[in-house]
């Protein structure tokens, strides 16, 4: 069997056992947890899991054509992401990375109206869906651990706080752009905690009219006010720009726009604060089972290439601050809540839809504890003396707002 063999030379931990679709048992790894146990019931998924693993283990699963025996499918996922720098080594990975690399920039092509669709392949699901997992604030990035917890509530509270922060806002009245707004969280937490004029800006209909609403109800529309725009065709002018989890809906052939859009959007003594998922790796391409069933047109950005655009727009990097491990954890609670409410996922939707939803965000989650992926905040301006000299103020900000907040909650 020759997915047995492949599997014999790249999976060296764990314990694994798979059952071929002749009813043979092949064993591989050391023994060591984690243990899982999978059956394939057809000879074309060995196929298709030779040919192209990264996209046929999680279509195999959705479809049931591959199930797990002993075990879960996070033991699955997590015994993958053990090995993945042994399957990233062998000369097959290479080869279909280096052909998706080849064509990434198509994979990545955003231009205004396509950028809309694949906004709505994820975003305009059914709110009832992500209010089955999501905080009450519908914060649906990394949260902020700060190690004295492990509440998710209480760490996208963190979170907030931690980017008003370096958002400097610290007098009433500043005009703030959130590009990729979202459910409205955020630009809702910073007009009613720092007295802001806030504009958000998404792509997702579902998210604008539940925004627009939330502003309406808390009293704010006079202060917050959402459109349903593509951030290229806003034409004002901001003190300040936040953006969170948008980024990686970008496209690497699109960065330049976008810090270029952002620099023209900034005033002249503004601040911009950049949120996004990243890799520690040089730039690559996504997963083709993420990209073509979660995330269509997205793209996790490196370091580096997201530094050389904002190089090339001309503006300074004035902050910049590593996430690692705040990312995984988050996924860790999310798949949790959604476990636990997977009935009435399935009432909303079907089985082979919760068996995708259950793939990505263990995927997700192993990515973030294996596999490179972690999430960068760039505070960016167009001046170098936007900000205090030192990062103390970032501190001396986040405590002085949790000291209002809990006054504020007494």
């Amino acid at each position: 069997m020759l997915l047995a063999r492949f599997l014999d030379r790249i999976i060296d931990e764990g314990n694994f056992v798979l059952i071929d679709a002749g009813g043979k048992t092949h064993r591989f790894g050391n023994g060591e947890p984690p243990h899982v146990a999978v059956r394939i019931h057809d000879r074309a998924t060995e196929q298709r899991l030779l040919l192209n693993p990264r996209l046929a283990l999680g279509e195999a699963y959705m479809d049931g054509t591959l199930t797990i025996e002993e075990g879960a499918l996070f033991d699955l996922i997590d015994l993958v992401g053990r090995n993945i720098e042994s399957f990233e080594g062998h000369w097959f990975s290479d080869l279909t990375a280096n052909l998706s690399h080849l064509f990434r920039r198509i994979q990545q092509y955003n231009p205004v109206g396509k950028a809309q669709k694949n906004v709505a392949h994820h975003y305009d699901l059914s709110d009832d869906l992500y209010d089955l997992f999501l905080d009450p604030d519908r914060q649906y990035s990394c949260a902020y651990f700060d190690g004295s917890h492990n509440d998710l509530d209480r760490a996208q509270d963190n979170k907030k706080r931690h980017i008003a922060a370096k958002l400097l806002l610290d007098e009433p009245g500043k005009k703030v752009l959130d590009i990729g707004s979202g459910w409205g969280g955020l630009a809702l937490y910073l007009a009613k905690t720092t007295g802001a004029d806030v504009t958000g800006v998404t792509l997702s209909k579902e998210q604008h009219k539940v925004s627009q609403q939330r502003a309406a109800n808390e009293g704010l529309s006079d202060q917050v006010r959402f459109k349903l725009q593509d951030y290229r065709d806003e034409p004002e002018i901001f003190d300040r720009i936040v953006s969170v989890g948008m980024f990686e809906h970008v496209g690497t052939g699109h960065h330049l726009e976008y810090f270029r859009k952002a620099k023209q959007l900034l005033a002249e003594d503004g601040i911009f604060l950049l949120h996004s998922i990243g890799r520690m790796e040089p730039p690559g391409t996504t997963n083709q089972w993420l990209r073509k069933y979660i995330f269509p047109g997205g793209y996790t950005p490196a370091l580096s290439e997201t530094l050389s655009a904002i190089e090339k727009a001309g503006l300074w990097v004035t902050d910049i601050e590593i996430l690692r491990l705040h990312y995984a954890e988050t996924l860790h609670h999310w798949y949790e809540r959604f476990m636990a409410q997977r009935e009435k996922a399935v009432e909303l939707y079907d089985e082979r839809f919760c068996r995708m939803w259950e793939f990505y965000l263990i995927g997700c989650e192993i990515s973030f504890r294996y596999m490179g992926q972690m999430v960068f905040q760039i505070q960016i301006a167009k001046r170098q003396d936007a900000v205090p000299l030192t990062r103390d103020y970032i501190t001396d900000w986040e405590r002085r707002l949790s000291q209002v907040e809990k006054k504020a909650a007494e």
